[in-house]
């Protein structure tokens, strides 16, 4: 999630939330999973995962607009039809205060297959210069209380009308949201989130009739079970996939006003590979702002371009998948995986993906640092079933390339608990997970995203 050596601030956050649950039990698994919506009527898979996504133009038109319109075509979307009024906005990160023309959809109630102790969203979209958009949650508990209406992100692809931000100190006493991540307070007490609403607010200059359009809004909900280890999956794919090798320690010292420069760029050097794995490529005047004495500028853009400026960093997980859909025909989601097994069968239609994980020096063998949030590609898988992964953390491109043990990677990545250096009980991702993909895929694409959880 950022720098390698040093602790990220999400984690410092996360370690809030696992203080919480560290005294807990295993997530009620004895809940009965409800019927799928009217609106997704193919049957939830028993996973602890719950991705779900409006991306059609009869989806888009289920929810309720207040001045959006949906619009057809190879890439169903919202725009901005009639805006509905005007609104004053102080970027708290300039101070600059504009008003803004806005417009909304509210998406129907999705009630989560697997009731959820944390939900995290994403979306796609394109902004336009003059534009951007806000994406909010409201859910329900299983108490039948709802929770307030939650910021999950401010966001524009660029940084000259608003400086994209999560928001911080948003809570109700039963849950809160923790940079890009809502996350129930106390998961022992079996309090979970049913069901969800997305808002989308989309925003542009006043008289102009520039838009936004997304294409792609959704939420991963998850309730997977508080461990330290997690069950071994056996080897079931030889194969390596040609992805770009970039490493972040190169450009160390690099635009530190963006987290203290590359040394903590873990995730958008990871996303960078995969755009360009799927052809994404930046033009001559794209970077011309990035110094010509720099070797791979590509990467000092998407630090740029994906910098959370409350959060201080480049590793807000939507931020990255917003920024990979930025490139033409590419989509980006974040969701949770179950195991290697998942990794395997994407790998298998040709899909890599960056995965999150956080461990000590001596739990990933021949990584040579330990981390408390760190993002890197799988790219394949050998003969043995062992990880070929592009890890940024390297000192050079040629040394990107990394072969890990399978048991090792499995258990670093899918772990929601571990003992940090200090030996105190701390958070694990639990199996997050970018995927980035073509807008239109493959028949084999579609199905093994499918047999992920994700469509």
């Amino acid at each position: 999630m950022s720098r390698a050596q040093q602790p990220s601030r999400r984690t410092v956050l996360t370690v809030a939330v696992a203080a919480a649950v560290a005294g807990g039990t295993a997530p009620a698994a004895a809940a009965q999973r409800p019927a799928a919506d009217a609106d997704d009527p193919v049957p939830a898979q028993a996973r602890p995962i719950d991705y779900h996504a409006w991306t059609t133009y009869r989806e888009w038109r289920l929810g309720a607009a207040q001045g959006v319109r949906a619009v057809s075509g190879a890439r169903p979307g919202l725009v901005i039809g009639t805006p509905v009024g005007r609104s004053d906005y102080t970027d708290p990160h300039t101070g600059t205060t504009a008003t803004w023309e806005y417009a909304t959809w509210t998406g129907p109630a999705h009630r989560l297959a697997v009731p959820a102790t944390e939900v995290v969203a994403s979306w796609n979209a394109h902004t336009p210069d003059g534009t951007w958009l806000q994406v909010e949650l409201r859910g329900t508990y299983s108490d039948g209380t709802e929770t307030p209406w939650y910021v999950m992100g401010r966001w524009a692809a660029g940084d000259q009308d608003i400086r994209r931000t999560s928001v911080d100190g948003q809570k109700d006493g039963k849950s809160a949201v923790w940079t890009d991540t809502f996350a129930i307070d106390d998961a022992s007490t079996g309090l979970r989130l049913t069901s969800y609403c997305l808002r989308l607010t989309l925003y542009r200059k006043p008289g102009t009739r520039l838009t936004p359009t997304v294409w792609r809004l959704g939420a991963m909900g998850s309730d997977v079970p508080d461990r330290f280890t997690v069950p071994a999956s056996t080897p079931g794919l030889a194969q390596e996939l040609s992805v770009p090798r970039y490493s972040q320690e190169i450009h160390k010292g690099q635009y530190p006003q963006y987290d203290n420069g590359g040394e903590a760029w873990c995730s958008p050097t990871s996303s960078q590979m995969i755009i360009e794995y799927w052809g994404g490529r930046l033009t001559p005047e794209q970077l011309s702002w990035v110094d010509p004495s720099y070797a791979d500028p590509q990467v000092d853009n998407a630090a740029r371009f994906t910098y959370d400026y409350q959060y201080e960093g480049c590793g807000n997980w939507p931020f990255n998948a917003a920024y990979a859909a930025t490139f033409h025909g590419l989509q980006g989601v974040v969701t949770r995986l179950d195991s290697l097994t998942d990794l395997e069968t994407l790998v298998a239609a040709g899909i890599p993906a960056i995965t999150s994980q956080s461990f000590l020096k001596t739990e990933l063998t021949g990584a040579g640092y330990g981390t408390a949030g760190h993002l890197m590609t799988v790219t394949g898988f050998t003969a043995e079933g062992d990880v070929i992964a592009g890890d940024p953390a390297s000192p050079g491109d040629d040394a990107v390339r990394r072969i890990y043990l399978r048991r090792e990677f499995e258990n670093i990545w899918l772990r929601t608990k571990r003992y940090n250096a200090s030996g105190q009980v701390v958070s694990g991702t639990g199996g997050v997970c970018y995927l980035y993909f073509p807008a239109h895929p493959s028949p084999r694409q579609r199905q093994a995203l499918a047999a992920v959880g994700v469509r």
